[in-house]
């Protein structure tokens, strides 16, 4: 009877996630923390509604949609839930000190470990939260032991019996919150796919668009540009001065248009054995004039004799991007740190930087065509690198802080071979 109870348990605490990812999938209520309240305060009315009496004590998994709406609903959503259960405990009588005691210590856990819980990634979130659901099971144990000493009633009970039904309750109980925590971070997965269809389809139709407007614009532009240089060998004096400026101004918007085109689709010239090591050190070395004229100290760690299949040109435009952003980033005296490591088949080049920072609004929209947080540019730079990298069957991640900086991780599909001979800028640099 205990188990078929602890079953249909599992089943009511199933029945908010499927509310949630059928109902409120695609609408901006299923991100409510109140939702999530909601939803999982019912789950636990349900299943203190269909409780199993034993021993004086009630068996059932109240406690899992208290730790999964603390872990992913937040501290509204946990509270919401702990709010419910005192209040059902209360009404359905019985030794409330106990009970009450058995809510607080359940909530204890969850609400410690709600903060760092979405600094995991999501198989290490399932593993926290099999982690956090083990403790509202200790904690019956000891509320059953307590209960059992304080009412004298060990020599009525069958010890065997009682310890076959906690672990049973153990077991279910970490179970049903394994299930719960998968589920949910397949709903999450699930949007943050739909997410970046949608961001793909958006680039790909803007990319297309600017890259047949530049493409146009790029033809006259270019018999403007020969007319002019032609007259600028003639020209002398004042008209000298202004034709070179004129050039110059040409020069920036070809590179732009040019930026539109690499944009909508990034062509490689030569794809050849780079050694990553080698490009970003011709990277920072171009970059070396202009930090030092931002006052930013840029530190290089390296791996030498790691390799990948890339259009040279390409990649050091995408790692120019980059590194150039955290520059910027950052004020005077601060400094940006450029390191390269392999592991495996990948290799990971994380540039960060003691900048400003960026909120999760504004690094949600980085990458975006035409966003920038820079009060000159055109946005383009970051969108191009993430366009390159990903071409190169690499992706480009990024992390941020308000008032403590950015870190970007690229990772490259990588190999090892061995280097002819010891390269004389390896180990730690600094410009």
């Amino acid at each position: 009877m205990l188990v078929e109870k602890l079953l249909l348990n599992v089943l009511i605490i199933l029945l908010p996630i499927f509310i949630h990812g059928v109902l409120f999938d695609n609408k901006s209520v299923g991100k409510s923390p109140y939702l999530c309240g909601i939803l999982q305060s019912l789950a636990l009315f349900l299943s203190l509604a269909f409780s199993y009496e034993l021993g004086g004590l009630y068996w059932d998994l109240r406690y899992v949609p208290l730790v999964v709406a603390f872990l992913y609903g937040g501290p509204i959503a946990g509270g919401m839930v702990l709010f419910t259960y005192l209040a059902t405990r209360t009404f359905m009588g019985g030794d409330l000190l106990l009970g009450y005691a058995s809510g607080f210590l359940a909530a204890l856990f969850p609400f410690l470990f709600m903060k760092s819980f979405w600094t995991f990634d999501a198989k290490k979130r399932v593993r926290t939260a099999v982690i956090v659901g083990f403790w509202p099971s200790l904690s019956m144990l000891i509320i059953l032991i307590t209960n059992t000493f304080l009412s004298n009633a060990a020599a009525s009970e069958d010890s065997n019996k009682v310890l076959m039904n906690i672990t049973i309750f153990g077991v279910i109980q970490i179970f049903s919150v394994w299930v719960a925590a998968f589920l949910n971070e397949a709903l999450i997965e699930k949007d943050l796919m739909k997410k970046e269809i949608l961001r793909a389809e958006k680039l790909n139709t803007l990319g297309e668009l600017a890259a047949s407007i530049a493409h146009e614009i790029r033809n006259p532009l270019t018999v403007v540009k020969g007319f002019l240089q032609m007259m600028h060998k003639q020209e002398k004096g004042d008209n000298f001065y202004y034709l070179s400026l004129v050039l110059t101004e040409l020069g920036r918007a070809e590179s732009i248009i040019n930026d539109y085109l690499n944009f909508a689709k990034p062509q490689f010239e030569k794809l050849e054995d780079a050694e990553l090591a080698e490009i970003i050190t011709e990277v920072t070395i171009l970059l070396e004039a202009f930090a030092a004229k931002e006052g930013v100290q840029v530190n290089v760690k390296l791996e030498w004799g790691v390799f990948a299949k890339a259009d040279r040109n390409q990649l050091k435009q995408a790692l120019v991007n980059i590194i150039k952003n955290a520059i910027e980033a950052t004020e005077e005296g601060g400094e940006v740190f450029v390191s390269q490591a392999s592991a495996g088949p990948e290799s990971y080049v994380i540039v960060s930087d003691t900048g400003k920072g960026m909120d999760q609004e504004q690094l949600a929209r980085l990458g975006t065509l035409f966003y920038t947080t820079k009060d000159k540019g055109t946005g383009l730079g970051t969108s191009v690198s993430m366009k390159i990298i990903e071409a190169m069957g690499g992706s480009i991640a990024f992390k941020s802080d308000l008032g403590v900086g950015t870190e970007a991780t690229i990772i490259l599909p990588t190999y090892n071979k061995d280097a002819a001979g010891a390269d004389p800028l390896q180990g730690n640099e600094a410009m």
